[in-house]
């Protein structure tokens, strides 16, 4: 039995990940609300070409105005509609959870229209180095996410009809920049002769990885093959890693665990395991793998990014032991060194800090629900 809402009375039982983000579902979704209709303080990445330009974020970006920047407003976008999809744990307050679910549908109505997304699309031709690849594989995500949810059944079949109907319109919407981010790729590929492999928003495995994910449900399957092949060309020859190169002092994505991740995606299993012993041998004879990174100062915005690799890398390496036979000996490895991660991140996902609170709920959310097509 349902309420309103489509919340279960009682929230079913689950994965441990499952009851994790069930239980933190309701504060998440607060978190998401408060930034993608927050338009300041806000850092806008727009090269201005005169004074005329000079106009409030939401006059460029009508959809994507809020979380203090273009890519965090997109991904936060996502978040919102992936736990609509969800079932959350009421606490005991199921009129409160109940008026928030609905509060996210009406945001994102207001938000995801024709208009304002033709406008996106257009500025996104119009810049077209505009959150290259990050925020692109991001606005690919979001779209595969409107896609119909509840259709396939399964994860999403309790998913009530306002919200199915609701994501109709949304996904849409969201297919003009969709289609304009998959030609801005497709342009873009050919010439990018070296993967940028810091860990940080240019990071080319995780923006890959991610298009990989999203492109057939976001209504662009001709990304699939390009994309793949350029992970091929760029990675499959790489050898010898090891995990004291990381981190640097910024990251919040981890080099090593998106480029596995990415060559995971586009391998078959038994090849990848073989690439994967070529690529981190130490793997097969490692105590302790890519420890929670030491953070000095998670107010600091670029120390802080550390909390964020903590995520990130547990998604990246649950991700890989599960691609791995479960009789494989570095499959206990990465999930100890996941577990280790999600620990030390997870707690920091709704600190009341905007520095962090503007994008962290994203990365757990990626940790703890299997990705962007879980």
């Amino acid at each position: 039995m349902s309420t309103p809402s489509g919340t279960p009375d009682t929230p079913p039982a689950g994965t441990p990940d499952e009851v994790l983000l069930t239980a933190r579902a309701a504060r998440f979704a607060e978190v998401a609300l408060a930034n993608i209709t927050r338009e300041y303080p806000n850092a806008p990445a727009h090269l201005l070409a005169g004074p005329h330009e000079l106009v409030p974020p939401r006059t460029l970006h009508p959809a994507f105005y809020g979380a203090y920047d273009w890519h965090s407003s997109v991904h936060m976008h996502w978040l919102l509609l992936r736990l609509l999809r969800l079932p959350w744990d009421d606490g005991g307050e199921p009129e409160r959870t109940a008026a928030l679910r609905e509060e996210a549908v009406r945001t994102l109505d207001a938000h995801l229209t024709a208009a304002s997304l033709d406008a996106e699309a257009a500025y996104l031709r119009a810049h077209p180095w505009f959150e290259r690849p990050y925020g692109w594989a991001w606005l690919l995500a979001l779209t595969a996410e409107s896609a119909a949810p509840g259709d396939e059944g399964g994860r999403d079949a309790p998913v009530q009809d306002c919200v199915r109907d609701a994501a109709r319109r949304w996904h849409a919407a969201l297919a003009p920049a969709a289609a304009t981010v998959a030609d801005l790729l497709l342009a873009w590929l050919p010439k990018a002769t070296y993967p940028v492999r810091h860990g940080t928003h240019a990071n080319s495995a995780f923006a890959l990885g991610l298009v990989l994910d999203s492109a057939e449900r976001a209504g662009q399957p001709q990304l699939v093959t390009p994309v793949a092949e350029k992970i091929r060309a760029w990675y499959l020859t790489d050898h010898g890693a090891a995990g004291r190169w990381e981190p640097s002092g910024q990251d919040f994505l981890s080099p090593l665990l998106c480029e596995a991740d990415a060559v995971r995606r586009v391998l078959p299993p038994g090849e990848f395991a073989d690439w994967l012993d070529r690529f981190l041998p130490e793997l097969r004879d490692a105590g302790e793998f890519l420890p929670p990174p030491r953070i000095s100062d998670t107010a600091d915005p670029q120390i802080g990014h550390l909390l964020g690799l903590c995520l990130s890398r547990a998604a990246a390496l649950r991700a890989l032991a599960d691609a791995l036979p479960q009789d494989d000996p570095r499959v206990p490895v990465l999930t100890a060194a996941a577990t280790a991660n999600l620990t030390a991140g997870l707690p920091a996902t709704t600190s009341g800090d905007f520095t962090t609170d503007h994008w962290l709920a994203t990365f757990a959310a990626l940790a703890l629900g299997g990705g962007v097509r879980a």
